[in-house]
């Protein structure tokens, strides 16, 4: 077996393959760091680096690893070669116990996995089963998934790319959340085609198997009412109650006041929003998560009890709309994970108006023309930073007063002297972290650390 890449995802696979039984070869493009060296030395497990060689096509599959572009020459040969190619999330599946709760679409699904694997946990401790958060939340399904046993559950975070190449991948439960442009650059703009990528979380489920969806996503009621009927059951989501009352799907809504579900019964009242609605999880965004999360956490089998104290313990996710601190006079709010277009006019929406809004990074091909009108009514100035500045500075020119920095530390101290006092800084940047940042979290964690360092001021 050969495996493409030596990041997290690709080692997690290499390390599966020789506990199983295998003879990995692992094939890193650019350089692999020293820690990888050295890990890949302990398995026993062949590699190069700076160039794949054609020994990786001497293998009866390949592995590849999420960041890997289906359009890498290396790939193409294989397709063309007829060489079996699966990403990191199919080769564990195959060797997973536990029951399976898969979570994906553009928005929303580090938060809906965190809370549903919260639920889980409470629920684990007084059942006795474990709950594993891996996938997209950082921590690779194959590093876990022979620690699973057939009682214990995976709440597994997917991102499009890990979706792609897994063929026979069948959660039990199955949540997406909703459909927006994201990744354009890496589906040649095509929405359809992203789209087509998620919807691979459901492909293979069955009978037994549930798929919940965002009812009010446009993109995904077209999809899920156009093909009816499914051979898997459904739940359906969403804030408009009386449209999903209508026949007898399943579902869980919003109703004076309440969540409120049917899943394989009568409705039932299960918590009352404003009791777990808190400045560190508020929003109409954050409603969508709890509603997923309960439907997920419904079809799981899970009391309503350990559902609804979950949601009153549950402070939100850090780097999404996290509050920061309060420094010169300014409510500084982290949201470091919005990396595309719809997240960051989520937090908008979420944010008071009279607000500076600090953008920018790697473009992933943002079309910034729908906030137009949102931008002028909420936001007093726009600081640019990353690559994607100059493409911010030319978008938002005469729609509101735009600041370059050269930094984020530039643009923390721009924010200050721009902003009101009592109004708040929002740090949301609509773009990956990649030109400047190791990665979100980094991104996030430097941000905040510079809010603290204007404490003084």
């Amino acid at each position: 077996m050969s495996v493409l890449g030596a990041g997290k995802s690709g080692l997690a696979a290499a390390e599966l393959l020789v506990k199983m039984g295998a003879r990995p070869f692992v094939s890193e493009y650019g350089a692999i760091s020293r820690d990888a060296r050295d890990f890949l030395r302990t398995l026993g497990v062949p590699f190069e680096e700076d160039g794949h060689s054609g020994r990786v096509h001497e293998a009866e599959f390949c592995v590849v690893s999420p960041g890997i572009p289906q359009t890498a020459p290396v790939l193409h040969d294989m397709d063309a070669g007829s060489l079996p190619v699966f990403s990191e999330i199919e080769l564990a599946s195959w060797f997973c116990p536990a029951r399976i709760i898969g979570i994906t679409g553009t928005d929303g699904k580090t938060t809906t996995a965190t809370l549903i694997h919260r639920i889980c946990e409470a629920d684990g401790k007084l059942r006795g089963y474990r709950a594993f958060s891996v996938g997209n939340i950082g921590v690779p399904f194959s590093s876990k998934v022979l620690e699973m046993g057939p009682n214990d559950i995976a709440v597994l975070e997917l991102s499009s790319y890990q979706l792609e190449r897994c063929y026979s991948f069948r959660p039990d439960i199955a949540v997406l959340t909703n459909i927006t442009p994201d990744h354009m650059d890496r589906y040649g703009g095509d929405i359809n085609e992203y789209a087509r990528t998620k919807f691979r979380i459901h492909a293979a489920q069955g009978d037994g198997e549930t798929l919940i969806y965002n009812h009010d996503d446009p993109m995904l009621r077209s999809h899920f009412d156009r093909q009816k009927p499914w051979p898997f059951r459904v739940v359906r989501f969403g804030l408009k109650a009386d449209r999903l009352r209508e026949g007898m799907d399943d579902f869980v809504s919003v109703e004076a006041g309440e969540i409120v579900a049917r899943t394989g019964g009568e409705p039932e009242g299960l918590i009352r929003v404003d009791t777990f609605i808190k400045p560190s999880f508020r929003g109409e965004h954050n409603l969508y998560n709890a509603l997923a999360s309960v439907a997920a956490a419904r079809s799981a089998g899970i009391p309503r009890e350990v559902i609804g104290s979950s949601l009153l313990q549950f402070n939100g996710v850090e780097h999404r709309q996290e509050f920061a601190g309060s420094a010169c006079g300014l409510e500084w709010i982290n949201d470091s994970k919005a990396t595309n277009v719809n997240a960051m006019r989520q937090a908008l929406h979420a944010t008071p108006a009279g607000m500076v809004l600090i953008a920018g990074g790697r473009d992933k091909g943002n079309d910034y023309t729908p906030l137009f009108e949102l931008v002028r009514e909420k936001v007093d100035c726009i600081i640019a930073i990353g690559e994607s500045q100059q493409k911010i500075v030319d978008a938002f020119r005469g729609v509101v007063a735009v600041k370059p920095a050269g930094s984020l530390r530039d643009a923390v101290s721009l924010a200050v002297s721009a902003g009101r006092p009592g109004s708040s800084v929002l740090f949301s940047p609509a773009c990956s972290s990649f030109d400047m940042f190791i990665n979100f979290e980094d991104r996030g964690i430097q941000f905040k650390q510079l809010v603290r360092e204007l404490s003084s001021c």
